[in-house]
Parts: structure tokens; C-alpha cells; sequence
């Protein structure tokens, strides 16, 4: 079935590159990193890239009734992920936002003395973006801290199956010590090993050189058998989805947004990291015609959602789905839950409702968190301070109430006081007069 009119998307991008990013084994937790140009060019080309598709008006795919030379802020919805590798992220998110909406001329303004100002270089657009923290929101990174993910994790690397990779990776394994420097060469960190021969083989001539052939790709391969393990689960809502199980909460009100025809909403970016786009595909079961997918997609990925418009009498919404994997590739269509074509919207909720957690408090829940005294907000590993420090200050807060209001009725008392001193003063000072005027006038002085 064709459903030829877009009405709106919802992409979630991966970061571009960056410099190496040590992630701990087991809690998953990253260490600093940074985005290189390379990987600020890569999200731009992706900015670009959907422009084309999405913005230009000769497109097949083009968004409906979408302003497309100016940025509309009330049609655009941009959430980025800035924990953990966030730097990187934000800064891809950036420069997919120049690629989308570049500088134009018409971004400018009349003043009142018609003056005409042109926003800075040449008229650069500005927009903006929610940054998702996970000390306070967890849709964007909820694998960490989270102690049955992290149970999780110790299961899939205490299994047989790892434990049979690892015996048919020690080969490799042995092999490969004399390229990464003392990093522990194992299965369990598989991902970090990767993660830096990646690195330096693209920044380092030296190290580019030395390589020898086929490792990159042996180490790929590890890598990606590893975080498919981990970031999957064989029940559509096991802990071993975590990542897609919160971003969909996104995902889900976006399109629940552009469906609504209320919504000016047409477009939502969510820029993240690799770990939601292995999960959703598992959750969805797009892995079982695509296999390939059960992988660590490449920097400056993109999977965008459409929802497309049945023509009448139906106009049902429906979704298509289209996943490129890095900035050489065009878009292709991949289908959810055993579909061949696109899936109604009603149907792809009903499947995932039971499954998305929607808030922190589930998300604790979850992770076998508990929250503080029923409140919707859980104590955090890591947030204990922060709470105690916001009590502290209701405390404060409190008790500086009532010591203004204490002093607030000191001082009432004291102006009053004040008042009726000065009152008695004044007619004193008018008596003292008024004897004054009719001693002067009774002895004939003048004025």
C-alpha cells in the first residue's frame, strides 16, 4: 500500500566522530571524549542529506505544508543527549542543524527606522535545542546507573555463548595486544579495544600504517557481536532494552504530536548515541529480515520515522521507516513487526505500550531504584546530594520565611512608633510656633 504524502518526521541520529571513548565494561558508564571536523562534517552532510529529502519541494518525501527556506521554531523539536559522550553529541547536533536549515539572506529583519539587519554569517539560523541530562531525565540515557542493567550486562558476559565467542576470539585476542598499549584484551572489553584501534586509525598515519590487515574488521566484528548481545533482549520489554524502551517515549508523543492536526509540530530530531538503535531494532524485530542491523551503526547515522497520510476515505496515519548507516549511504526502507510495507501508527503504539517506560519513576522502577517517598522523582545513584541539598534548601527557605515575617512586623511596629513620635514632635513644634507668631504680633514687629 503507497501512501505518498509525508506529514511529518521523527529521526534519531547518531553522533559523527570522535576521539577514543572509554566505556567501563560493566555499568557502561563513558569517560570524556570530543568531536574532531571529521565527525562535525559527517553530521552536517546528514543535515544536508535530509534537507534534500525532506525540505526541498522537488522531493518525493518532502514534509507537507512545511516552511522550507526559514526555520518555523513551532515545527521543529530538536532533543540531544548530553551525558556521557554529550559534548560530542551536542556538537554533532549542531552542525546537522547548520546542514538542515543553512544561513539565508531572508533570515532578517526590518527595524522601525527600516533599517534592514541580516542575521551574522549571512544570516545564520538559530535553533533551538532541549538537552537531555540524565541526573534529571533518563529518556536518553538509561543504561547507566541502573543496577539491572548492569546485572544484565554480568549475565551476557558470564554466558556460554560469550564465553564460546571468546574462545574463538583468543586468536585475535593475542594477536592484537601489540596494537592497543595494555588495554585489556578481552571479549568483555571488546568494545573499548575497538573503539580505539577505530580512533587511531583514522587520526594516527603511524598507527595507520603499522595495522596490520583485517584487524579493524575482526575487531568490529567482536564489538558488534558484544553490544548487540547487551543492548538486545529477547522479550520486547526485558531490561536488555532499556535504550529503546525510554527513547521511544519520544519517539511515540512526536508522532502522537504530528498526527494531531492541532500540532504545528513536523519534525523531531533526537541525536544520541549507538546503544538506542541496536535496542529499537531488536524491539521492533526489524533484525529478523535485517541482520545486519544487530550492530553498532557508523557515526553520522540516521533512522527517520514518517508518518504518512492514507489517502481519503481512510486517512489513517501510517509509518515507514527508513535507516542509512553513516554518510555514504541512501536511505532504505526497513519494515517493523513482520510488516512488508508501511505500519498503521495505532498498531505500532498498541505493540509498544506495554513496554515504553514513560518517567523516571517507571525507569527506577525498572532498574530496582527506590524512589524517595513515592515521589514520581527517584533517588539517583549518584543524585543523593543533589536531593539533600534541594531539602536543605526548603528548609532554608522556610526558616527565612518566618524570620522575614518576624522582622516585616518589627518594623511595621517601629514605623508606626516612629509615625506618632513624629506626629507629636510636629505639633509641639506648630504649638511653639503659633506662641512664637502672637508673642511677635503683640509686640508690633513685622513680619
Amino acid at each position: 500500500m503507497s501512501h505518498p504524502e509525508v506529514h511529518g518526521v521523527v529521526v534519531l541520529s547518531r553522533n559523527g566522530d570522535r576521539s577514543e571513548c572509554y566505556q567501563h565494561p560493566i555499568t557502561q558508564t563513558p569517560g570524556p571524549t570530543a568531536s574532531t571536523p571529521l565527525g562535525e562534517v559527517q553530521s552536517h552532510h546528514l543535515g544536508s542529506y535530509l534537507r534534500n529529502v525532506y525540505f526541498n519541494p522537488d522531493s518525493s518525501s518532502r514534509i507537507r505544508g512545511m516552511s522550507t527556506e526559514i526555520v518555523d521554531l513551532k515545527e521543529v523539536h530538536v532533543r540531544v543527549k548530553v551525558g556521557g559522550e554529550g559534548g560530542s553529541v551536542f556538537d554533532s547536533a549542531t552542525a546537522t542543524l547548520q546542514g538542515m536549515f543553512p544561513p539565508n539572506e531572508k533570515n532578517r529583519i526590518t527595524l522601525a527606522n527600516q533599517t534592514t539587519v541580516v542575521a551574522p554569517l549571512g544570516g545564520y539560523q538559530y535553533v533551538p535545542v532541549e538537552t537531555v541530562e540524565p541526573s534529571n531525565d533518563r529518556s536518553l540515557e538509561s543504561w547507566t546507573d541502573c543496577p539491572a542493567f548492569q546485572n544484565r550486562v554480568k549475565s551476557v558476559l558470564a554466558s556460554d555463548k560469550m564465553k564460546a565467542a571468546e574462545k574463538a576470539a583468543a586468536p585475535f585476542l593475542h594477536d592484537v595486544r601489540d596494537f592497543v598499549f595494555g588495554r585489556p584484551a578481552t571479549l568483555e572489553n571488546m568494545y573499548n579495544l575497538w573503539d580505539y584501534m577505530n580512533a587511531e586509525l583514522v587520526h594516527n598515519i603511524t598507527y595507520a600504517h603499522r595495522l596490520p590487515p583485517t584487524f579493524i574488521e575482526q575487531a568490529r566484528g567482536w564489538a558488534n557481536f558484544r553490544e548487540n548481545a547487551i543492548f538486545s533482549d529477547e522479550q520486547m520489554g526485558g531490561i536488555g532494552n532499556i535504550a529503546s524502551r525510554t527513547v521511544l517515549e519520544s519517539i511515540i508523543h512526536a508522532l502522537q504530536r504530528i498526527a494531531f492536526n492541532g500540532d504545528p509540530l513536523q519534525f523531531m530530531l533526537i541525536a544520541t548515541t549507538y546503544q538506542p538503535f541496536i535496542s529499537l531494532f531488536h524491539q521492533t524485530e526489524m533484525v529478523q529480515r535485517n541482520p545486519e542491523l544487530a550492530a553498532i551503526p557508523d557515526y553520522g547515522s540516521a533512522l527517520a520515522i514518517e508518518l504518512r497520510r492514507a489517502p481519503p476515505p481512510d486517512a489513517r496515519e501510517f509509518l515507514r521507516f527508513k535507516f542509512r548507516n553513516g554518510t555514504d549511504e541512501e536511505f532504505r526502507t526497513v519494515h517493523a513487526f513482520g510488516h512488508r510495507e508501511d505500519i498503521p501508527l495505532t498498531e505500532f503504539i498498541y505493540r509498544l505500550e506495554n513496554s515504553v517506560i514513560h518517567n523516571n519513576e517507571q525507569w527506577a522502577r525498572v532498574c530496582g531504584i527506590e524512589t524517595e517517598g513515592g515521589s514520581s522523582w527517584p533517588a539517583l545513584p549518584g543524585a543523593a546530594q543533589r536531593l539533600a541539598g534541594a531539602r536543605f534548601l526548603e528548609g532554608t527557605f522556610a526558616l527565612a520565611a518566618v524570620f522575614l515575617l518576624a522582622m516585616t512586623a518589627w518594623l511595621s511596629a517601629l514605623a508606626v512608633r516612629r509615625v506618632r513620635r513624629r506626629n507629636r514632635i510636629r505639633l509641639q513644634g506648630n504649638e511653639a510656633c503659633l506662641e512664637s507668631v502672637v508673642n511677635y504680633g503683640t509686640r508690633g514687629e513685622k513680619f
